[in-house]
């Protein structure tokens, strides 16, 4: 079924698009219920031409599952794919990284991230590779500790034995609330090389509308952890606010920003993020008619979405579904709906995490069956190589 469709009516001001580079019930838990945007690569094999920028996609796309890169993954949440080749997935409840060939589908323990309290949707979350990597070889990580939610940094040496290839981590940034519930998770460097960062209200809603907290936000921070340049409120980290727990991501080839967030019990969203704009939770839940809220691109019933990562490909926002089970594809014309979103792998693969772009017309695609509230199968979980239009 297609629920209704809202658009955004404005296109960004130039100006904010040099700055910018969205939890459901995820079924069973608590009531209320998660693309890196680290570099690309060229994925293998045949491509479809590139697209010129903001070059309105077809109304209706395709997707097609190349081949299954990995199986056998535990709680998988995360996924960063390091710019020399290898994929870093990070395990919610193990608190471990692995590598995974991309080719071969060999699986290697990078290490363990100290100090993970893994309970509920909170653990070893959100991957990012330092955007200087070939200088730094930096792996950034959002993780739940017993008292927070804090993103730390670690030098990654694959040269090392098995299971000691992380460094110690340097903690960037602390404070973020924690809960049971809401944690939000996603980390990903824009195009500005800043930082960006999607927090929930661990089931405190009040704290999405006070913009002295880093709960229910999008935060933009310098690699070192401080308040980036030009944020829209002084010496802060918010850069939106208003959000209930944000999920997902991404940034199309013209550098605008958007996120996936899960909603209560009626409207998830995908937003288009505007520097500074509210996005209206805990007051408003989907579209709303009051002028002080930014209204989602889109809205889907929790049961369909309860999305998770987001990815940019061909046109399109690209957005896993956790309790929807499907894969979501919302055709842009510059930061609306150019057409209604098409869902595909419906029920296919079970719970999807996280999407993220792997060049071209590809994709990878992370399964969240053994998280808890999946019904894990045979080879669960697994990362799937798609190949979309």
């Amino acid at each position: 079924m297609i629920v209704q469709r809202r658009a955004v009516p404005a296109v960004l001001a130039a100006a904010a698009l040099l700055l910018t580079a969205g939890c459901s019930s995820d079924g069973g838990g608590p009531s209320g219920k998660d693309d890196s945007a680290s570099p690309s690569r060229t994925a293998p094999g045949s491509s479809a031409p590139p697209r010129q920028a903001d070059e309105t996609p077809p109304a209706k796309g395709s997707v097609k599952v190349v081949r299954t890169v990995a199986e056998g993954l535990d709680s998988p949440w995360g996924l960063a794919p390091l710019p020399g080749g290898g994929l870093l997935v990070a395990s919610r409840d193990d608190g471990t990284i692995v590598r995974v060939d991309e080719k071969t589908g060999r699986k290697t323990e990078v290490g363990e991230v100290p100090g993970v309290s893994a309970a509920g949707e909170g653990g070893l979350l959100g991957l990012a590779v330092s955007p200087d990597y070939a200088s730094d070889r930096m792996v950034y990580a959002y993780f739940t500790s017993a008292s927070d939610n804090r993103i730390v940094r670690m030098i990654y040496d694959g040269q090392k034995p098995e299971g000691e290839q992380l460094g110690a981590p340097d903690t960037v940034f602390k404070g973020i609330p924690k809960g049971f519930i809401h944690n939000g998770g996603r980390i990903a460097f824009g195009p500005d090389k800043m930082l960006y960062v999607g927090t929930g209200e661990s089931g405190d809603t009040g704290l999405s509308q006070d913009r002295k907290s880093v709960g229910g936000k999008i935060l933009r921070l310098t690699p070192e952890g401080e308040p980036a340049p030009g944020n829209p409120f002084p010496d802060s980290p918010v850069y939106s606010y208003g959000h209930r727990n944000v999920q997902g991501l991404a940034w199309d080839d013209r550098q605008r920003l958007f996120a996936s967030e899960f909603g209560q019990d009626t409207w998830d969203e995908l937003n288009a993020i505007k520097p500074g704009d509210n996005y209206g939770w805990p007051e408003a839940e989907g579209r709303s008619d009051d002028k002080a809220f930014h209204n989602p691109v889109d809205q889907w019933t929790t049961a369909e979405a309860s999305p998770s990562g987001i990815a940019y490909a061909q046109g399109s926002v690209w957005m896993a579904g956790l309790r929807g089970k499907r894969l979501w594809r919302v055709p842009l014309d510059g930061t609306a709906a150019s057409a209604e979103p098409q869902a595909f792998l419906e029920g296919e693969y079970g719970r999807l995490r996280t999407v993220v772009a792997a060049g071209a017309d590809r994709l990878w695609l992370v399964t969240s069956n053994t998280d808890g509230r999946g019904d894990p199968k045979a080879g669960d979980d697994r990362i799937l190589e798609l190949r979309v239009s």
